[in-house]
């Protein structure tokens, strides 16, 4: 083999340029014919002297032989040796299921080329089902595109990251690009990584319509109750040219990175309708309309959302454009619910509620109780108090000091901080100064504590729902609510298993994009954790994830009794789990099929 620099023009512009490629030569009768086994790119940049000692040790690394004189290969050349005959090997036409025997030296049996196989295999399954690629292709994108964009997000469901991250993993860990029938010779590919999903959020509006139109299909799904939140994530460096990029209350509690906000609607089956990107600043009561209004989601569909976003606006909003609504009430009073329904929780919990129809405002509201949440809540509020109690008796422990603070302005004002510091613990206190007679310096603090009726410290594990659902049951109103939380499960995953954070993104559109392709793989992991479950295999992604990543594509080579070596690409059998999963999703277990090749 050797390597020949072509000249090559582009087929829209006539523009000429160089591109390298790997050429074998093969007789065929008295002629002999170059035959281009790999196209290396135009970025192909490793020097020409080296070049025939590559194709040398290519030869070698095929041949199952080591050279007579070994010679020791600069470490570029030998890691770019192994890596095109990994590329070869993987490339090499699959056999068909006959048996096909051949005589070899076992002991010369070699195991190269490992690759992760069993979540790509589940994942590419999951986007063939949601009709993802016949949408890209309907859309005008190319192939070499659509491939790309398979890519990242199969590896943002497999091993989430930035781009860069899923370039490494699609190239070192990888035989994701097997399934694919990429070639991924040349740093070119990582660029071509970004402009595939510049072209993907392009098409945002029709591929989340189209998603959820199939989803619909497979699951015989009803679109009447919508769920509504937000989460934020934060970014990486300051990022200046994004408008995007702004400072505010960070979920995460990282307030010295600039934010980006996430929105999503989602049905009640947990699979995303809309998905929206705000600033990081955006106050979360003024993005319903804007979310909604594209929707097109049908007449008197039901918005179920948090306090956050239930603002008397809003709901004055969604009653004018026809929607019904079920939302955690922003009334700072709690009332403790005096009636004796109970209602028992997926978890065996009993709650206490209480249903108020108001027949002139049309609304009801659901005072409910919760013996788990009090005892959260009681002592969320025990630390705070404490917190506040310490923070009063060292600003007391200070007068008593020769240099402690004493000036009654300055005590106001660290009595004002701590307040703004305690969660609403100062409240519940009264605090008395006692001054010098001209006022120049406080002499002592007190404080008792005043118990506010109402609060989470007096009335504990209580909160209140309010509806336009009049003629709903205690439980019905309690269980819709309760889809919430599956809104909430799904920002955690969206963090913690699907590379959400951080964004390395200086660009708005690529950071859209970042956050789109996430949203995407969440589609994808919902489908195939609903056709799970459906069969009794309760897992979280993570788990699932740890069972496929077991099984491995591997390169075994042997040296024939003809000399010739032998050369076959093959997964590793599942077991356990494993093969349940795939049986569960009718798979064929030996993804990427059976590939020989004889040198």
């Amino acid at each position: 083999m050797y390597i020949r620099r072509a000249i090559t023009r582009r087929a829209a512009s006539g523009e000429a340029y160089h591109t390298y490629r790997l050429v074998e030569s093969i007789r065929e009768g008295n002629r002999v014919r170059q035959l281009t086994r790999l196209n290396l790119g135009r970025h192909f940049d490793l020097p020409e002297a080296q070049w025939p000692v590559l194709c040398a040790r290519l030869d070698d690394l095929l041949s199952h032989q080591e050279a007579l004189l070994p010679v020791e290969l600069p470490e570029r050349v030998e890691s770019l040796a192994r890596k095109l005959a990994g590329h070869l090997l993987r490339r090499a036409p699959a056999t068909a299921a006959v048996p096909d025997y051949a005589e070899v030296d076992v002991n010369s049996v070699q195991l190269a080329q490992p690759r992760s196989v069993g979540v790509e295999h589940v994942a590419l399954y999951a986007l063939a089902r949601l009709g993802l690629e016949p949408l890209l292709t309907a859309l005008g994108i190319n192939a070499i595109t659509r491939a790309m964009i398979l890519a990242q997000i199969v590896g943002r469901m497999a091993h989430p990251g930035s781009e860069r991250s899923t370039w490494h993993w699609l190239n070192d860990t990888s035989a994701l690009s097997e399934l694919l029938g990429l070639s991924l010779v040349g740093e070119s590919g990582l660029m071509r990584l970004y402009r595939a999903a510049d072209v993907l959020f392009k098409h945002k509006a029709a591929i989340e319509a189209h998603l959820f139109n199939q989803v619909q299909d497979l699951f015989s799904l009803e679109a009447t109750v919508s769920l509504y939140d937000l989460t934020n994530t934060y970014f990486e460096g300051t990022q200046a040219g994004n408008a995007k990029a702004q400072r505010g209350h960070s979920k995460e509690k990282r307030t010295d990175c600039p934010l980006v906000t996430l929105g999503l609607v989602l049905d009640s089956s947990g699979f995303v309708r809309r998905s929206e990107v705000f600033a990081g600043n955006a106050v979360e009561g003024r993005t319903l309309a804007q979310m909604l209004t594209g929707l097109q989601a049908p007449n008197g569909a039901l918005v179920v959302m948090d306090r956050g976003i239930a603002t008397a606006a809003n709901l004055l909003w969604l009653r004018e454009q026809g929607y019904r609504y079920l939302v955690v009430s922003r009334e700072a009073e709690r009332l403790l619910p005096e009636g004796s329904i109970t209602v028992t929780t997926a978890g065996d919990q009993v709650l206490t509620v209480q249903k108020v129809v108001d027949e002139a405002a049309q609304e009801v509201r659901l005072y409910c109780h919760s013996p788990q949440r009090e005892a959260k809540e009681r002592g969320i509020a025990e630390r705070f108090c404490r917190r506040f109690e310490a923070g009063l008796a060292k600003l007391a422990e200070g007068l008593t000091r020769p240099r402690g603070e004493k000036r009654p302005e300055r005590i106001q004002e660290r009595i004002g901080r701590l307040k703004q510091r305690s969660f609403g613990a100062g409240q519940h206190y009264t605090i008395t100064l006692e001054t010098h007679p001209e006022n120049t310096r406080v002499t002592g603090l007190t404080w008792t504590q005043t118990p506010k009726p109402g609060s989470m410290l007096t009335t504990p594990g209580v909160y209140c729902l309010r509806s336009t659902e009049l003629d709903w049951s205690e439980a019905r109103l309690w269980q819709t609510y309760i889809m919430l939380t599956d809104l909430e499960a799904v920002f955690r995953s969206l963090k913690s298993e699907l590379g959400l954070r951080p964004i390395f993104h200086s660009k708005e559109a690529r950071t859209d994009a970042h956050l789109f392709i996430s949203v995407l793989a969440y589609q994808g992991v919902q489908l195939i954790r609903r056709q799970l479950r459906a069969k009794g295999i309760n897992l979280s992604w993570a788990g699932l994830r740890e069972i496929l990543a077991v099984q491995r594509r591997v390169t075994a080579t042997f040296t024939q009794k003809d000399g010739r070596t032998l050369h076959i690409r093959k997964a590793t059998q599942p077991e356990g789990m494993l093969r349940t999963i795939y049986q569960v999703l009718d798979l064929d277990p030996l993804p990427g099929g059976t590939k020989k090749q004889i040198v």
